[in-house]
């Protein structure tokens, strides 16, 4: 009777390791898509709310209005977390007291330079989160789907030199199977390494962008600072 090959198949006649390489993959599938999801939702409402702080920025008569729009809306995107870390190093250096540390320590404008340097920084590590995680699933889910290939043609060989029936259409079966873990691999690999480009890209474009904008934000600022 001919038997009904297939990935249901093949799932069926797996050992332990070809089960954990598949669970192994599906975990990476889950994250990888996990953080596309939720960077990319935060990625859009976050240059929604820097190009309307922008607009509210450039508009605004006086500094004051600026704090005043900051204090309304908080700092939950990049250019306005870098303003409200500008204000707060002109206050602090404005109360005059005395140093008390490294942190306290140097020029007015190196004071502030410190602070929105500190503020980039804190922004830049936000925006990597989960970077990481995507860039090792994008190089290494094809080699761990490709061992589970490996792994499986070793026993499909095996089992098809201990039945004694080594034809074309006995051997295309199991070893097909065994190449789905290639497949899948890819599958979970492909994802990963799209979403890792796109959000670099992002985050290199919005660091520009607050680098930029952080020279704006010292000249303004630093005019206050004696």
């Amino acid at each position: 009777m001919e038997q009904t090959l297939g990935f249901g198949h093949f799932l069926q006649h797996a050992d332990g390791i070809a089960r954990f390489i598949l669970a192994l993959m599906a975990l990476m599938s889950l994250g990888t898509w996990y953080l596309i999801v939720t960077k990319g939702l935060r990625s859009f409402r976050s240059q929604r709310r820097s190009r309307a702080f922008l607009a509210g920025f450039w508009r605004a008569p006086s500094l004051d209005t600026v704090a005043r729009q900051l204090r309304e809306t908080g700092v939950d995107e990049p250019f306005a977390h870098l303003v409200h870390h500008g204000f707060t190093a002109v206050e602090q250096h404005r109360a005059g007291r005395e140093t008390v540390g490294l942190i306290d320590a140097g020029s007015s404008d190196e004071f502030l330079t410190r602070a929105l340097k500190r503020a980039i920084e804190q922004d830049k590590s936000r925006l990597e989160y989960g970077q990481t995680f995507l860039a090792t699933v994008a190089s290494s889910a094809p080699f761990v789907g490709l061992f589970g290939t490996v792994w499986g043609i070793y026993h499909a060989l095996i089992a098809i030199g201990i039945s004694g029936q080594g034809t074309l259409d006995k051997v295309a079966g199991p070893v097909g199977e065994a190449l789905i873990m290639t497949a899948v691999g890819l599958a979970v690999a492909i994802p990963a390494a799209i979403a890792y480009n796109a959000f670099a890209r992002a985050n290199r474009n919005t660091l520009s962008a607050l680098n930029s904008f952080a020279h704006d934000v010292f000249t303004f600022l630093s005019i206050g600072l004696v």
